[in-house]
């Protein structure tokens, strides 16, 4: 037997989790390509034996930019750390692409270098500076998760006489 209300309970938390998660990306500024937005999912897997697993997926860098990383001069409370190498060139020049981010002299006008300077000035920021935690993700999923425990409470609540009739129709459990 399935715990009906129970599954609907997390399918409703993991809706809510990607709508807020979603939304703080992009009230943040954090959503130039959409591909971090896009790749924002998460799944309920009801087992045969009733039992759920909820799992939330998004793109490997979301956690990067949910919780930071640290510099050698700022330290965030991360698990992430540029201390000892500079990050790679090559995802910030394509994030400096799709911004369409030039470098520019004092006059204003574009300087020896372009794009591919820039990046390399930005990658020695993070390296010093760190990138400071947005909580895109981290913030709604632990202000809805202080609520899951009623939620699911309530559900099985609700899922008692349907388990208490599925027990009498089969006598057994399996």
């Amino acid at each position: 037997m399935q715990p009906v209300e129970v599954e609907n309970t997390l399918l409703n938390f993991g809706k809510e989790l990607k709508r807020q998660s979603r939304a703080n990306l992009t009230r943040r500024k954090k959503n130039v390509s959409r591909k971090l937005y896009d790749s924002i999912d998460y799944k309920v897997k009801v087992y045969p034996s009733g039992a759920l697993a909820f799992a939330f997926e998004m793109e490997p860098y979301g956690d990067y930019v949910d919780k930071g990383v640290s510099g050698t001069q700022r330290k965030f409370n991360t698990p992430f750390s540029y201390t000892t190498r500079r990050p790679p060139v090559a995802p910030l020049l394509e994030w400096v692409r799709a911004r369409r981010l030039f470098l520019r002299d004092e006059k204003g006008r574009f300087s020896k270098g372009g794009q591919q300077r820039l990046a390399y000035l930005i990658r020695n920021k993070i390296f010093t500076q760190g990138i400071e935690p947005t909580k895109f993700y981290s913030q709604p999923f632990e202000r809805l998760f202080k609520r899951l425990p009623e939620n699911i409470a309530k559900a099985y609540a609700k899922s008692i006489p349907d388990f208490i009739a599925f027990a009498r129709n089969n006598k057994r459990l399996k």
